[in-house]
């Protein structure tokens, strides 16, 4: 199935691909990391595709061709990963069926592999006080890692938020940041009184990370790297990491843990579960009420409080 007379099927695959990757940037104003992420995916399928029907057009994809895909993936990666290319894939074909290549989306009738349902790791209050200890010293290096986890658990971002945040975003004064989340969604964070004195220490020493080779687009980005560049998603992982084996904490810890800790010790105080949800910039409910761990110390607590026949 050809649908510009002399285009090869490669032709319009290349098309296609570069139309689609503006669709996910422009149309659905997705995270440049989750559109990398969607087309390293789809590339996967189409490599898997070409070589399982060389020379077919997209118009040709079946059903079983994605089976027969996800089938080989389940040999090498685990659910979790499988999951993903499937959403991708899902993405893709309801694209295509828009394109008019396809008369139906194929993938929708594909069903997500069963994850294990896993309650989210987080840091109970002495370990947080206990992690922040660590980063007492007076490198430039030192005062920006305790700035970043102060943030990370005072405003609970998210690590492409934090490492999003420009100067400008800051509104030192009213304790908040503006961040911009999924889907391109602006919000507001609080900087609580700790977390913006730790800011304002650091920012005071920022400009010693900038050198004249330093990146010139990255010199807004309120978080540098040691060449003055802004900070990756990748690198604060590295950096809250090894502050975390620096604390002996025992378990292996994220920046999503860290917004895990902020969501759970929020609802711990209890607070309301859906301003929670607005603090995490969560879009539904049902997001942020996986946050509600099975704690039975605080369960029987507020059971013991609240229960008219206890």
């Amino acid at each position: 199935m050809n649908i510009s007379g002399s285009e090869t099927p490669q032709g319009e695959t290349d098309r296609t691909l570069l139309d689609f990757s503006r669709h996910l940037r422009i149309e659905r104003s997705l995270a440049a990391h989750t559109v990398r992420n969607y087309l390293s995916d789809i590339g996967q399928f189409m490599e898997f595709w070409n070589y399982r029907r060389p020379g077919h057009s997209l118009g040709e994809l079946t059903y079983q061709d994605l089976r027969a895909f996800l089938a080989e993936r389940h040999r090498l990666n685990c659910k979790t990963s499988i999951a993903r290319k499937l959403a991708a894939l899902r993405t893709f074909c309801k694209f295509l069926t828009r394109q008019g290549l396809l008369s139906h989306n194929i993938a929708a009738l594909t069903p997500t592999p069963k994850l294990e349902a896993r309650l989210p790791k987080f840091l109970t209050i002495d370990e947080v006080f206990h992690l922040l200890e660590q980063t007492w010293g007076q490198t430039v290096l030192a005062v920006r890692d305790r700035a970043i986890l102060e943030l990370f658990y005072s405003g609970g971002l998210r690590v492409a938020e934090l490492v999003g945040l420009n100067l400008d975003n800051l509104d030192l004064p009213q304790h908040l940041a503006k961040v911009r989340g999924k889907g391109g969604k602006e919000r507001l964070v609080i900087i609580g009184r700790q977390a913006l004195q730790t800011l304002n220490s650091y920012l005071l020493v920022r400009r010693e990370l900038i050198t004249p080779d330093s990146p010139v687009s990255g010199r807004e980005a309120v978080f540098l790297n040691y060449r003055g560049g802004r900070l990756t998603s990748r690198s604060v992982a590295r950096l809250v990491e090894k502050w975390a084996i620096k604390a002996g904490l025992g378990q292996p810890l994220s920046p999503h843990g860290l917004r895990h800790t902020f969501a759970t010790h929020l609802l711990e105080g209890k607070a309301d579960l859906r301003a929670v949800q607005e603090l995490l910039g969560h879009a539904q409910l049902s997001t942020t009420q996986k946050y509600l761990h099975v704690n039975l110390d605080y369960l029987m607590e507020v059971y013991d409080k609240a229960h008219p026949r206890k």
